[in-house]
């Protein structure tokens, strides 16, 4: 009598080996995750609220402990000291070539008082210029913003020049910089200005004689949430695809808006990994902050130092001048000496 097989017992006896493989592999991952019965227990029935209090005493003093030990990083770090963020990219780094960068950074902070500004406020810049009347050039505008990490770090001053928007981009570390002066501390409500170039003149005029705004002592950097209006015809940039708080838009056609709509992404705003993307690790902040902590005890300690090797000095050629003085009228009664009567 002929058997008559189906067509998955045909499938099993020519893939046998398949199978074979197959149960293995599942016998073995059963027996890797198994856990015994009698430890699922034990673990149930362990009592771990009956911790002894002495021993979590003891965990919590030594966390104290720690914690004073430890430096925290203010939470506006990366608004005052952009500069000194490396780059957040993990294989564009190189760590030796930072601190060797943070060294040049610090020993041109010695030399030249670098104020705390921020995207908004209003600057005046003196640099070098040997084709200058007075072999100096300043330059007062509007810091429209900031890029680059390190010794790179730029940033863009805007003006309106005689009718014309002239803007200047200037290195933090740049060597011709003799002077930077804030005049107004303000900060914005966008980290880049750069709708300024299709917004009216008047906000980006200043002039170049403007006294600087004092703010009173102990307040904070105000926030300016004043809104531009774009009247330019001819954008530079599809401003409406950026989220932007500062600007008015003016009334757009149906399709534009359409467009932004589609180009648009909300989910930025819930994005977690983006936040892990362009940042760096608190631990490299930390370092970062304390290395700056330390670069201000040393740089007070240094100017108290010059300010006494001045004096130390003036008194010095102050006493030669005297001696000087005395060995003239010494001099001079030698050479000419009493007449006797």
């Amino acid at each position: 009598m002929a058997l008559a097989f189906s067509n998955t017992n045909k499938f099993l006896l020519n893939n046998q080996h398949i199978l074979r493989s197959v149960l293995i592999l599942s016998v073995r991952y059963k027996q890797r995750g198994h856990i015994a019965d009698h430890l699922v227990e034990h673990h149930r029935k362990l009592p771990l609220s009956k911790v002894k209090t002495s021993a979590t005493e003891d965990v919590s003093q030594v966390n104290d402990e720690k914690n004073q030990n430890v430096r925290t990083t203010p939470h506006d770090f990366k608004y005052v000291y952009p500069d000194f963020l490396p780059n957040p990219i993990p294989f564009l780094r190189d760590r030796i070539l930072e601190k060797l960068e943070r060294k040049d950074m610090f020993r041109r902070r010695q030399q030249i008082d670098i104020p705390e500004f921020y995207v908004g406020s209003v600057l005046a810049v003196t640099s070098a210029d040997p084709y200058a009347p007075s072999r100096r050039n300043r330059f007062v505008g509007i810091c429209i913003q900031r890029e680059k990490h390190g010794l790179k770090h730029e940033f863009t001053l805007r003006n309106i020049v005689d009718g014309l928007g002239v803007e200047i981009v200037y290195e933090l570390y740049n060597p011709t910089i003799t002077r930077i002066e804030v005049l107004k501390l303000e900060r914005r409500l966008d980290e880049n200005l750069a709708y300024l170039r299709d917004a009216p003149p008047e906000y980006c005029t200043f002039p170049f004689d403007m006294e600087p705004v004092k703010l009173p002592p102990g307040s904070g950097v105000p926030l300016n949430t004043i809104q531009v209006p774009i009247t330019s015809t001819h954008w530079q940039y599809k401003w409406e695809r950026h989220d932007l708080k500062g600007v008015l838009l003016p009334p757009l056609p149906r399709s534009v808006r359409k467009a932004a709509e589609r180009y648009s992404e909300p989910w930025r705003q819930w994005d977690i990994m983006r936040q892990y993307r362009t940042e760096i690790h608190d631990e490299d902040r930390d370092e970062i902050f304390e290395d700056i902590e330390k670069h201000k005890q040393d740089l007070a300690q240094y100017r108290i130092d010059s300010k006494e090797n001045i004096k130390i000095i003036r008194t010095r050629q102050k006493a030669a001048g005297r001696k000087a003085i005395l060995d003239d009228s010494q001099q001079t009664k030698h050479s000419n000496p009493p007449t006797s009567k």
